[in-house]
């Protein structure tokens, strides 16, 4: 890794001191304060995208592209823990599975789930990007840096990162560092994100809406392809308009639904037929977790199983895997001291263990060989 300059030194200490808006009588009336950021370029010079680094992103993203265009018969497997809320855990589980990643790589091409920002039904922590020492300070400049740099770490091993696109802004300091990215349940149906994806230079999942509808998700594929304008900043800082050619990379995720699962042959036809109706490849990843699983996340393996033994048996229209995976099975609460956490063990979703996680992509790898 480069030597530390000031921007990366700086996240071992509390960002700036907020300010004040100015007072008015139509404007700020629900805001507390401003705090400033570095700006993407700031945050770029200072953590470059490394040799290495670039070098896995770069075959990252290839290698999910020619899966998801069926040019590669292998399966695209995202895995790791449904949110990083330890880099030293995280990274601890990034060599894992960069070890385990060469052991499979003839049928599985593996990228690690590295999520940093959470969406949330009502209130909760937001995420190691929003909040990263759990405190509710929300140091969001700690966080852009500490997390910037676990991605650089991460792909260092050799081993691609895989995000979720949630944050307008965060894209312009870190997606130089992503191999693949997705849209969740809750925003694949906003216009702001679709506009977003059609930009993001690497592979996009879209899934599909909590209620389970596919549809949405095929529309969000759809307008993703195409080009588009929205407002940004660029790595200056400064307020911009963004015009793109749009992303050909999309692929739909089926997550379940209210209505239960939706990872059976039936709903996998179903996408691939809405796919090939709107002029796309058919391109179906399954997430094991979710509505899938119920949310128990004992459920994962079986659903794993199901969705390999379909893929063996003829489903060409299923491109990958999403499995949620930690150290340590199940979940903990956020306590209110955070020196309380149990290591290795999730604080959101509850994941499968290690054992289990290699165990299956193991057992994977086995029966795609055939």
């Amino acid at each position: 890794m480069p030597q530390l300059s000031h921007v990366e030194r700086s996240s071992e200490r509390p960002s700036p001191e907020p300010h004040t808006p100015p007072k008015s009588r139509t404007e700020n009336l629900n805001v507390s304060s401003f705090t400033p950021l570095p700006t993407p370029r700031e945050l770029k010079t200072a953590l470059p995208l490394t040799p290495g680094a670039e070098r896995t992103v770069l075959a990252g993203r290839r290698a999910a592209q020619a899966i998801l265009r069926g040019e590669d018969r292998r399966l695209l497997v995202v895995v790791g823990p449904c949110s990083v809320h330890d880099s030293g855990a995280a990274l601890e589980y990034a060599r894992r599975l960069a070890t385990l990643r060469e052991r499979v790589a003839g049928t599985l091409e593996v990228q690690m789930r590295v999520y940093v920002d959470k969406p949330r039904t009502t209130v909760g922590w937001r995420g190691f990007l929003m909040d990263p020492d759990m405190t509710g300070e929300n140091d969001v400049g700690r966080g852009l840096a500490l997390t910037r740099r676990l991605m650089l770490e991460v792909g260092e091993l050799g081993l691609p990162v895989a995000t979720e696109l949630l944050d307008p802004f965060a894209p312009q300091y870190l997606f130089d560092a992503v191999a693949w990215a997705c849209l969740g349940a809750r925003t694949t149906e906003s216009q702001t994100h679709r506009v977003m994806a059609s930009a993001v230079s690497a592979p996009m999942g879209f899934k599909n809406g909590t209620g389970g509808g596919l549809k949405l998700a095929v529309d969000a594929m759809v307008a993703a392809a195409h080009p588009h304008v929205f407002f940004t900043v660029d790595d200056d800082g400064r307020a911009c308009i963004v015009q793109t050619q749009g992303n050909p990379n999309g692929h739909l995720i089926l997550r379940g639904g209210k209505n239960g699962p939706n990872y059976a042959p039936q709903f996998v036809r179903e996408a691939a037929e809405l796919i090939t109706a709107a002029g796309l490849e058919a391109a179906v990843m399954v997430d094991c977790s979710h509505a899938n699983s119920g949310s128990d996340f004992r459920r994962q393996g079986l659903i794993w199983r199901d969705v390999v033994q379909q893929r063996t048996g003829g489903q060409h229209a299923i491109r990958g895997l999403m499995l949620e995976s930690n150290l340590l099975e199940g979940k903990q609460a956020v306590p209110a001291n955070p020196a309380d956490l149990k290591y290795g063990v999730s604080v959101t979703d509850a994941c499968v263990g290690w054992d289990e996680t290699e165990a299956l992509l193991l057992e994977a790898d086995a029966a795609l060989r055939g």
